[in-house]
């Protein structure tokens, strides 16, 4: 035992310094018209000295952290009558909440509500029709550029967009589901992480209906109920919303109306997908996901089953570009990269796949914390990473995992 444990510390040494060598361990410096390669063995020797003591000591490390497994709460599989009242009061507070706080946190807290709304969406194909999608960014962007091309080319708003935007995206992911209707597992994968970026290059190369590279700008925030919510109208003789209301105009009365906007549309998220989870179609994604052919065998569909998942998850995808484009005031292909389609994925896989309150913890997680250790900015990356990685570990089923209902025979 003690054997096989240093001859696995001594291989992930090895392994750590031949990765970190490239990484930490040269650098180019640039001296005038002049490029010298620096070397940092010290670097190198550090992390793999780091990893060698730590697989060593691994075993005594994993004994406290055996207990996490089922330290950790598990969600029931259906929430029980009495949490009515606390989810009213979280809704409450949650509406109330920008009113007493700053500007800044009022924003990050928009961007959360936009995560939500897309692990919401992948928990539907991901977690419980058990399709990895790799491609999902494109959907968000097909929403986002729905919006910003009826504006673009029509003059729509954005309320009249909205529903188009999501139509878009249930559309592309109706498309998309036919191509993998045979696939599973990693070549299902590999043809998703293809769509996605045959869209990012798409909008890159049709510069004369998307602008390129460069994109769209000058896309307007949502108005309320037909009066924008700026200090000056774009027309003549329109009153405004602060003008009418006989306001004086405060920017932070646009940064609590798109939150609010954001609450609404994620808690219409939540809703939908909770409903369509608890109806036949919802336990077809779960049948689907466990065993296709005992699927088959119960006489389901998986054609359907497939594209159901595919063409809703999109939908909710679409609503959130469309609400993106409007927060950004503008859209260009560099918001839509596959990173931002493993952030989304990363974010049903730590909450837990099929949890819909993990899902919504672990964006929060996330998104909040790299705006709080901004500090820490350039190893982003590196700690995303890492924890992915311990989660795998030691906690695979993800942070609160939803409980499934089963029957255990007597022994």
């Amino acid at each position: 035992m003690a054997n096989n444990t240093l001859k696995n510390a001594t291989m992930a040494a090895i392994l750590t310094a031949v990765i970190v060598m490239p990484v930490f361990g040269l650098q180019l410096v640039r001296q005038g018209a002049r490029t010298n390669m620096e070397t940092h063995w010290d670097l190198v020797a550090l992390a793999a000295a780091v990893v060698f003591v730590f697989q060593l000591l691994r075993p005594w490390l994993a004994r406290p952290f055996q207990q996490l497994k089922t330290s950790i709460p598990v969600l029931p599989s259906a929430p029980a009558g009495g949490n009515k009242w606390i989810i009213a009061l979280l809704i409450a507070a949650a509406v109330i909440w920008p009113f007493f706080s700053g500007r800044s946190s009022v924003d990050i807290a928009t961007l959360v509500l936009i995560y939500v709304m897309l692990g919401l969406g992948l928990n539907i194909v991901v977690g419980f029709a058990g399709l990895l999608d790799l491609g999902f960014v494109g959907f968000y962007a097909v929403g986002a550029y729905t919006y910003a091309l009826l504006y673009h080319w029509g003059g729509w708003g954005f309320w009249e967009a909205l529903p188009f935007a999501g139509a878009m995206s249930a559309l592309f992911g109706f498309v998309l589901g036919f191509p993998v209707l045979r696939l599973r597992g990693d070549y299902l994968a590999i043809v998703t992480l293809g769509f996605g970026e045959i869209i990012r290059l798409l909008l890159i190369n049709l510069n004369f209906l998307t602008g390129g590279p460069d994109g769209i700008s000058g896309i307007p925030k949502p108005s309320v109920f037909g009066m924008e919510m700026a200090r000056r109208s774009s027309e003549e003789g329109v009153r405004t919303f602060h003008e009418i209301m006989g306001w004086t105009f405060d920017n932070q009365h646009m940064v609590n109306y798109l939150y609010l906007m954001a609450l609404a549309l994620a808690l219409v998220t939540l809703f939908v997908s909770t409903r369509l989870i608890r109806m036949p179609v919802g336990r077809a994604w779960e049948a689907l996901r466990e065993d296709e052919i005992a699927c088959r065998s119960l006489g389901l569909n998986p054609t359907r089953i497939k594209l159901s998942a595919f063409t809703l998850g999109a939908m909710f995808a679409g609503f959130g570009g469309a609400f993106f484009a409007a927060r950004q005031g503008m859209v260009n292909p560099e918001s839509f990269t596959f990173i931002e389609s493993a952030l989304i994925l990363a974010i049903v896989v730590l909450g837990g796949m099929g949890s819909q309150v993990g899902v919504i913890l672990a964006a929060i997680l996330l998104t909040v914390l790299p705006e709080v250790a901004r500090e820490f900015a350039e190893y982003r990356m590196l700690m995303f990473g890492l924890v992915m990685v311990l989660m795998m570990m030691w906690r695979p089923q993800g942070l609160l995992p939803m409980k499934r209902p089963h029957v255990e025979l007597a022994k």
